[in-house]
């Protein structure tokens, strides 16, 4: 245990801290936060990571305006440390196609985190304005830091990517309180409760209990631990009798795009789909949903006649598959295809075309450049080397599906966007979420997308079905449950019923609102501790 008078001794150190020493220790404070995130989960070490923070804005004061600059300097360093940690896996994707975009990898390692790192020092920045001197700079940190991760999920497309809320989405019963409040609320609660630590150091003049704070933090934890230890008891995982069947190629990148690969791939799914995955399996027959993961095919499958047939020879009556694939638009015959949509098809038996989706949020960099037209002329190209970039859906909508209940459609990080995932249809009986994870190889990204993917179906109370290329395939039941999982790096077939929904959540009725709720309570007390401190 640290003594107090060492803690005080350690608080007052980072406070005085200047110059290089203050920015190296907002760089490995932040860095050592992203431990809190998938595959670690090791969020207690953010009881001694953000008090950093704290500390580091309660040293700014001393610097100019107001220590605003100085905050917002200490803010830059914590993010880039975090999201250098937290997403490195992404310079993984630049060695896929090395020859064209491995001298990119600098720029992406280093350049996004950057770029990303500019909201945690608004937020920051923000804090230092509506700092005081007590408990409520807690409360200042959270509003500052939730409005700013709220405003990096939606800015220039958004990507709020290991958003800190998902801190507290292990252990599941933590998890469950996002049923109420969604990630944005999850992520003002982890910062007030971890940063509490700091006002340990604070003197007990005035009346002062410091002890307060964290207590109470401490407090808050144990209650969201007995709400979700309830909920879950309370709603065991039901199962229907829809059987899936989820195929995992675990195909190498510089396969899947390469169309002399066609025969092989084609070959690999339709034998590994009707793999038999035990005793009792007679492999696809046992399944009424086949799921292949995104991107399928280095081809335009409906275009493919030998394809389709192939599909149709494979799906027994009764079977229906849902893959994602490249989709060529509707043109003139003879005019060529130089850009496509990112879409999901549902294919019966008999290879026909059930239904069609096609991705609304595409990947910067990934599947469109900014400035498309302008950086082409310059010889940039996206990863997925589509002249022109993927084209956007219009809409995001259900897919109806044969003996089963309706389906919502997302494609790979579409399913990292809180709230984005509503259609206005009838609400959806489960989620169906196909990816291509293997752009990031045996990393911790896999990981962190699962773990989103999850949180989605606690704040929707829906039922979220994983197929990824290279892994992590999942099914996860409505509270967050997974039923059954593929590995990351595994070839394999996975069986399971489709877990039910449950009712709307609240979160899903209202949304944002509960969390917005927070943070404007939150700005009022500490507004009024700021005035009753300037009328003293």
């Amino acid at each position: 245990m640290i003594s107090a008078n060492k803690l005080r001794t350690a608080g007052l150190a980072i406070i005085l801290a200047w110059g290089w020493k203050r920015a190296a220790l907002a760089l490995v404070a932040g860095a050592l936060s992203a431990l809190a995130m998938a595959p670690f989960n090791a969020w207690p070490v953010l009881f001694l990571t953000f008090p950093v923070a704290v500390w580091l804005i309660d040293g700014a004061g001393a610097g100019r305006w107001r220590g605003v600059p100085a905050a917002a300097m200490s803010g830059f360093w914590f993010g880039l440390g975090y999201f250098v940690v937290g997403l490195y896996w992404i310079g993984y994707a630049f060695l896929v196609d090395a020859p064209t975009f491995a001298w990119l990898m600098p720029f992406a390692v280093l350049g996004l985190p950057a770029y990303l790192a500019l909201f945690t020092a608004a937020g920051f920045a923000l804090a230092r304005l509506l700092w005081t001197r007590d408990a409520s700079r807690l409360l200042a940190l959270a509003i500052s830091l939730t409005i700013t991760e709220w405003l990096r999920g939606h800015l220039l497309s958004g990507f709020p990517w290991n958003s800190f809320g998902y801190a507290l989405s292990e252990p599941l019963a933590l998890a469950q309180t996002a049923s109420l409040i969604g990630l944005w609320g999850m992520t003002f609660l982890t910062v007030a409760i971890f940063a509490s630590p700091a006002v340990l150091i604070d003197g007990t003049s005035r009346g002062r209990k410091p002890w307060l704070a964290p207590a109470a933090a401490l407090g808050l934890l144990a209650v969201m631990a007995v709400f979700g230890a309830v909920r879950l008891s309370m709603q065991p995982t039901v199962l229907t009798k829809v059987k899936l069947r989820i195929m995992q190629p675990n195909l190498q990148q510089d396969v899947k795009f390469n169309y002399a690969a066609k025969a092989e791939v084609m070959q690999k799914y339709l034998t590994l789909s009707d793999r038999a995955s035990g005793p009792q399996s007679t492999g696809v027959s046992d399944a009424q949903i086949l799921i292949w993961p995104e991107s399928a095919f280095p081809f335009f499958l409906t275009r493919e006649a030998d394809a389709m047939a192939q599909i149709a020879e494979l799906l027994p009556r009764g079977t229906v598959l849902i893959t994602g694939s490249v989709r060529a638009p509707d043109l003139p015959p003879g005019v060529r295809v130089t850009r496509a949509y990112n879409s999901i098809y549902t294919i019966d038996h008999d290879g026909s075309v059930l239904s069609v989706y096609d991705k609304l949020h595409l990947v910067p960099f990934g599947e469109y450049l900014p400035f498309q037209s302008l950086m082409e002329k310059l010889g940039f190209v996206q990863l997925t080397r589509v002249q022109g970039g993927f084209i956007p859906g219009t809409r995001r909508r259900n897919m109806e599906i044969p003996n089963a209940p309706r389906a919502l459609p997302l494609i790979c990080y579409e399913a990292v966007f809180p709230g984005d995932i509503t259609t206005g249809d009838e609400r959806p009986g489960w989620i169906i979420n196909v990816t291509n994870d293997g752009w990031f190889g045996i990393s911790t990204g896999p990981y962190q997308h699962l773990q989103q993917a999850r949180l989605r179906a606690i704040e929707e109370g829906l039922p979220v079905v994983r197929a990824a290329n290279t892994g992590i395939s999942a099914v996860i039941d409505p509270s967050g449950r997974i039923v059954a999982r593929l590995g990351l790096g595994i070839e394999g077939v996975l069986d399971a019923n489709l877990p039910t929904a449950l009712s709307p959540t609240i979160y899903a009725r209202i949304r944002d609102i509960p969390a917005g709720m927070m943070v404007a309570v939150a700005l009022l007390l500490v507004t009024r501790r700021r005035f009753a401190r300037r009328k003293a």
